[in-house]
This record gives C-alpha cells, structure tokens and sequence, in this order.
C-alpha cells in the first residue's frame, strides 16, 4: 500500500517571518515531518500548490480533485488550510473508490507546539483503515467531511450536531 500526500499549503506550512512581521506558506513541511516521526509506511509527497486556504479558488480546487482521480494510489492525504478544508472536501465528493483524508494544523508544522505532527498523524492512521470517502482528520477525531464544521471561537473543528 503507497500513500501519496498531496500538499496544498495552509497553516502547517506557514513560515514566520520576523522583519516582515508576518507569515507566508512556504516549503511543504510534511516529508521532514513524517521522517522525524519515523514513519515506514510507503509513501509519496505531490505539492501541488503553496497557498492559504483562504486564496483558494474553484480552479485550485479542480486542480486537486484533478489530482485525486487521476491518482494511481487509492489511499490520499491531502494537507490545506483550515479556513477552507470543508469546501475542498465538498469538491471532492465526486471522487470514486478512493480514501481521502484532508487535515492541517491551528499553528504551523515548524513551531515546537503545533498539532501539526498530531494531526498528520492522525491522517496517516486514518487513510490506512478507512473504506473509501473523504475525511477530515483534526483534533484528535476523524470526521465526515460532509457533516463537519469548523468552529472558529474553538479553534477546532466539529460534527455540524456539537456546533447547533
């Protein structure tokens, strides 16, 4: 079984930048990640785009959803921003016979105390047990993508039921 993780940007590449007093999505962090982990699983890192989620477009997400079909390996991870992760997800619906996990992180994958490696974690456990679909894979819980929500006050996501 091959993984392949496709990186989007988000968060948990985001790169502070002293002099400039602000953060910029920068190099996927998601290989050094996984090798710091020690991770023997088989897998692929695609990056795809370097973007924050909230510049996302319907041409971005086809470019993803393109991706994801046209992929050989069946089990996909896909790292993105958190602001829009629920809309890519939704783009993907149409996807067939293939287990998609989306995750990100609240702070990026650089900083010592990020859920990043948490959440990346959770995502490669997931994609492995799942049948196939598209979840959501954030704090520490798997979601159906198509009943979650993120709850912004929280800073964590949730199932559409918790957030009425």
């Amino acid at each position: 079984m091959k993984i392949k993780v496709i990186t989007t940007g988000g968060t948990i590449d985001k790169t502070y930048f002293d002099q400039k007093s602000t953060y910029q999505v920068g190099e996927p962090q998601v290989d050094g990640v996984l090798q710091r982990a020690n991770v023997v699983v088989d897998y692929s890192v695609c990056p795809l785009m370097q973007k924050d989620s909230l510049e996302m477009t319907a041409l971005d997400r086809e470019a993803i959803r393109d991706t994801v079909s046209t992929s050989q390996e069946d089990k996909i991870i896909i790292t993105h921003g958190t602001d829009t992760m629920i809309q890519t997800a939704e783009s993907l619906e149409s996807v067939v016979n293939k287990t998609v996990v989306l995750t990100g992180s609240m702070f990026p994958a650089q900083y010592r105390d990020s859920d990043a490696v948490f959440n990346l974690g959770g995502a490669l456990m997931a994609v492995q047990v799942l049948p196939p679909g598209i979840y959501i894979a954030m704090n520490g819980r798997l979601f159906d993508a198509a009943n979650s929500v993120k709850n912004i006050e929280e800073n964590r996501f949730e199932d559409i039921v918790e957030a009425v």
